[in-house]
């Protein structure tokens, strides 16, 4: 199949219109099979409110909320017509009156399921009061298996591990760090999640400024696909990669079957031998060094 992951810059708004043409430009432009936008890429709706709106921390995730309906309809329909499958950028939801980070995943027959992000960052518990999301969703597809671990989900390996377990053979990992330093946590963790569960990870970030928006005001990152460095993949691990924090598409060409030849019959089966950690790890020994004596 062909991949298409982005590194997407937050533009201002005048109207839904003018979103509208760049979401449209943007997916009948990608050239694949599977489109990946990144977390919180939603978020530049809350320009739709105003510049008061957009300012306010809290009403701007309220304002993109308001117009999620209308987003997810736009996904859909752009899906349809391309006859492509897109993982929508996330954004805030409210469910039973939580406030949940959200990224949706369309086909070419419409809204095929939700993944909510697992695991929050402390921007997102203690200014942004956004909580976790309640379980995994392996998505089975046309395409293949898919799971989605959303930016900082991607730092926790028994995540990624569930649903590779229940068939994930694609980890998209949409994120949106505002530094250097974010980005490559969440790069090295997309790389280890390919390394350890032998599939392919694709990173989709947020780029370049957005200032008028204090929770997504700054945005650094380049998209990627990653496989195992193993027999048939790259020898770095990296199938495709965009400079960083440089706007637009990154494509690689990806074929599942080497994902199933790996788990078989890799140099090494980092997969199949995963569950011999457990017995390793309920011994723990402390073995401490005896002082010299004078």
């Amino acid at each position: 199949m062909k991949i298409a992951t982005a590194a997407y810059p937050l533009d201002w708004h005048e109207d839904w219109a003018g979103y509208e043409a760049k979401i449209r430009h943007w997916v009948e432009t990608a050239g694949a099979d599977l489109l990946v936008f990144p977390e919180y890429g939603a978020m530049e709706l809350a320009s739709l409110g105003g510049p008061e709106v957009a300012a306010d921390v809290d009403r701007a995730l309220m304002e993109v909320v308001r117009h999620r309906p209308a987003m997810e309809a736009l996904f859909a329909s752009l899906a349809r017509a391309q006859g492509v499958h897109i993982l929508a950028p996330s954004g805030p939801v409210i469910v039973e009156g939580r406030r949940i980070n959200r990224a949706s995943l369309f086909g070419p027959e419409g809204l095929i399921g939700h993944q909510d992000k697992a695991i929050m960052t402390r921007f997102e518990r203690e200014i942004w009061q956004v909580e976790a999301g309640r379980g995994l969703t392996l998505f089975d597809t046309a395409l293949g298996r898919i799971g989605v671990v959303i930016c900082y989900d991607s730092e926790f390996p028994l995540l990624a591990r569930a649903l590779c377990e229940a068939g994930a053979e694609i980890l998209l990992v949409p994120s949106c760090t505002d530094t250097v330093a974010g980005y490559w946590r969440v790069k090295v963790g997309a790389m280890a999640r390919a390394l350890e569960n032998q599939c392919v990870a694709v990173q989709a970030p947020t780029v370049g400024d957005a200032l008028w928006c204090p929770a997504i005001d700054e945005n650094r990152g380049a998209a990627a696909v990653y496989g195992p460095s193993d027999r048939g993949w790259p020898e770095a691990g990296v199938i495709a990669e965009g400079a960083l924090d440089a706007p637009g598409w990154v494509r690689a060409e990806v074929d599942l079957r080497l994902v199933a030849q790996s788990r078989a019959d890799g140099a090494v089966l980092p997969f199949a031998h995963w569950p011999e950690q457990a017995a390793q790890a309920a011994q723990v020994t402390v073995a401490r060094e005896t002082p010299a004596q004078t």
